[in-house]
């Protein structure tokens, strides 16, 4: 199994609907590919995170005596009696009113789909700060650009532009490989002070631009320019990452 048929495969593995032959079969795949390997370690992170922050509703401890008492002092009078095949116990008619409720105060706790750029945030927010444990900082160490911008020639399929802003206050520490939506992406990292940034970038000239994100204490930025989707993140202040938002739009 190549890289490209298992990339198919592995949202499904990870979510478990794989038949035993094609779990074997990526398993294998993985036993020997680190990147595809990154890729699952990186979904299943994403996949913890949704169940352990998925909400759930739990209803008053006095749901059901409230609906009781509303049924009791509310029920119409029926004067003529239907046939006895439609006749219920008034047991049965309560039961069924409050599961009526309840399905209606569930749906209410029922999240909206979140928005792709949404998505794609959580995804980048949790690959920065897998990035701040030690050893995952960077792939490849170095502040010359002429080092960074060929490491990456063979791991994404562009050449991502890459910049030392050293003179301006931000210098380049080097850079490491990525994988957002399941696609492989550069990385490259700066610093300010004792700040660690991340600039993440991919060919995209048509992802809506000018977001800005706040996740946790950490400020991320996004823009369109050049053909390329870019993605700021760091704890560093606001105004300092515009700062280098803006010098990276200038660089040529």
């Amino acid at each position: 199994m190549n890289c490209d048929h298992a990339r198919e495969l592995l949202t499904a593995y990870v979510d478990s609907e794989l038949d035993v032959l094609h779990c074997i079969e990526i398993e294998d795949h993985l036993a020997t590919c680190d990147e595809c390997s990154r890729v699952v370690k990186m979904q299943q992170s994403i996949h913890s995170a949704f169940q352990a922050n998925s909400p759930i509703f739990q209803p008053p401890a006095d749901l059901a005596s409230r609906v009781t008492a509303q049924l009791t002092a509310g029920s119409p009078v029926i004067k003529t009696a239907p046939p006895k095949s439609w006749i219920a116990k008034p047991s049965t008619w309560i039961a069924a009113a409050a599961a009526i409720i309840f399905a209606v105060f569930a749906v209410r706790e029922i999240p909206r789909p979140a928005a792709p750029g949404d998505l794609i945030a959580q995804e980048i927010f949790d690959s920065h700060l897998r990035s701040l444990q030690p050893g995952h900082l960077t792939d490849v160490e170095s502040s010359d650009r002429h080092t960074v911008k060929p490491w990456f020639n063979g791991k994404v399929d562009f050449s991502p532009p890459v910049f030392d802003l050293t003179d301006e206050g931000f210098p380049l520490i080097g850079g490491r490989l990525e994988s957002i939506e399941g696609h492989p992406v550069a990385a490259l990292v700066y610093r300010r002070a004792r700040h660690e940034i991340s600039l993440y970038l991919w060919p995209d000239s048509e992802a809506i631009s000018g977001a800005t994100h706040v996740q946790q204490g950490y400020n991320m930025l996004q823009w369109n320019d050049r053909g390329f989707c870019w993605w700021l993140v760091s704890d560093l202040n606001l105004s300092e990452l515009e700062q280098l938002e803006s010098k990276l739009k200038a660089a040529r």
